[in-house]
């Protein structure tokens, strides 16, 4: 009987059982983060940055991509993260965030990978420096665990109208 509470319990406490997701791995010091591959239109080496007078905190400034100026958000601000210089390994993961493109500064993007729905479970209060707010979920493949961000509540809406108004 206790097995099946065990089993129970577990599929109560995964965030969706039967489907496979696709996310793009990137790190922030040690710790290892994952977003949906469908919010990612892609992946680029860091470029000159321009300022932006008035800005919020965590926004390093724009940059023209293609003849479109998208806000560049640096994540380690974003989440009280300590600053470190930027080597080859940075890079920009450019999303869209409610039809328009946001750059995330990260430290590395290490891979692609597919994740089990059944191996997402919510996030525990206290499972990394960033809030819960923020996290899907966490995802377990093998002994690593991956932090599963919600890209669309990294900024709120005040955030993302402040954003819009400052550029």
């Amino acid at each position: 009987m206790n097995e099946n509470l065990n089993e129970l319990t577990k599929e109560e406490n995964s965030v969706v059982d039967d489907t496979v997701f696709q996310v793009v791995g990137f790190k922030l010091g040690e710790e290892e983060f994952v977003i949906d591959i469908l919010k990612v239109q892609e992946i680029i080496k860091m470029i000159d940055i321009t300022p932006v007078p008035n800005a919020p905190y965590y926004v390093n400034g724009v940059i023209n991509l293609r003849g479109k100026v998208i806000p560049v958000v640096s994540l380690r601000k974003r989440f009280g993260f300590e600053e470190r210089e930027i080597d080859n390994f940075t890079r920009i993961i450019v999303v869209e965030i409610d039809k328009k493109l946001v750059g995330f500064i990260v430290d590395r993007v290490t891979e692609v990978l597919r994740i089990p729905g059944s191996s997402i479970e919510p996030p525990p209060p206290l499972v990394s420096k960033v809030g819960s707010e923020y996290l899907k979920g966490v995802g377990k493949i093998g002994d690593r665990l991956l932090i599963i961000l919600e890209i669309e509540k990294i900024l709120s809406t005040e955030e993302k109208k402040a954003l819009n108004n400052s550029l």
